[in-house]
């Protein structure tokens, strides 16, 4: 892998992002996937993206440990491996712009989906975040979007804030549930020849981007309101969403 200089920056840029979208601002990671899409191919950026992923899982875990909400992540895990398979069958198959749009119109449906879930569970009388279908649906998608085109963040987003999670647990009990996927995903987009030795050696040098991001993430979140932070991660997902759409 020989990557152009802009290519490289923006490489290092995500990678600071990630970091922080690990320990501070976990809807970040769809605004990232969507500008490794922008300056890399599609598919190609999944595979380059996913380790360094999971190198700020890493970090974020080893802080928050004590935040994760086990109890949310078991009912959900099933359906996003079922997710995860449905989504590489697709990779194989779908070209870079069908794939860009489809997840730009996934992420605003569930946006759209969250900001009348009040409306909708008074009219039906029923909560929707405690609703088998709703949550089992969002476990498929999440892992399909994730395989995909790392790309599950507002859905695991619009999850954990059906939970009323505070933030620490928010972004624990996200950062796990992301590890476990994440690490799930390696063997299938190995095998679609995404993950390289090259593009893992690329990776290795992203480290002190992630570890700098992370930092500046644990430092800033104590700062940030509930409210803001909740208000936050919804305006990150739609312009995401956007994004995938226009560009």
């Amino acid at each position: 892998m020989d990557p152009t200089s802009l290519q490289l920056t923006v490489l290092i840029l995500c990678s600071v992002l990630i970091g922080f979208s690990k320990t501070g601002m976990p809807t970040l990671g769809l605004f990232v996937a969507a500008v490794m899409a922008s300056v890399y191919p599609a598919r190609e950026s999944v595979g380059l993206i996913t380790p360094v992923l999971i190198i700020g899982d890493i970090i974020a875990i080893l802080y928050y440990r004590k935040e994760v909400v086990w109890r949310h992540l078991a009912s959900l895990l099933p359906w996003v491996f079922a997710g995860l398979i449905a989504g590489f069958l697709v990779l194989g198959r779908i070209h870079d712009r069908p794939l860009s749009i489809l997840l730009g119109s996934l992420v605003l449906a569930l946006l759209l989906l969250h900001l009348l879930k009040g409306r909708m569970e008074s009219a039906a009388s029923v909560s929707l975040s405690s609703a088998p279908a709703f949550n089992n649906g969002l476990g498929v998608l999440a892992g399909f979007t994730t395989m995909i085109g790392n790309a599950a963040g507002s859905i695991m987003s619009i999850y954990l804030l059906a939970k009323g999670m505070d933030k620490k647990r928010f972004v624990g009990t996200n950062a796990m549930f992301f590890f476990i996927v994440n690490v799930a995903k390696v063997p299938f987009t190995a095998s679609l020849g995404l993950i390289t030795a090259d593009s893992l050696l690329l990776n290795a040098w992203m480290i002190p981007a992630v570890a700098a991001g992370a930092w500046i993430g644990v430092k800033l979140l104590p700062l940030i309101p509930q409210k803001v932070f909740q208000a936050m991660i919804l305006v990150l997902a739609g312009l995401g969403g956007l994004h995938l759409i226009l560009f």
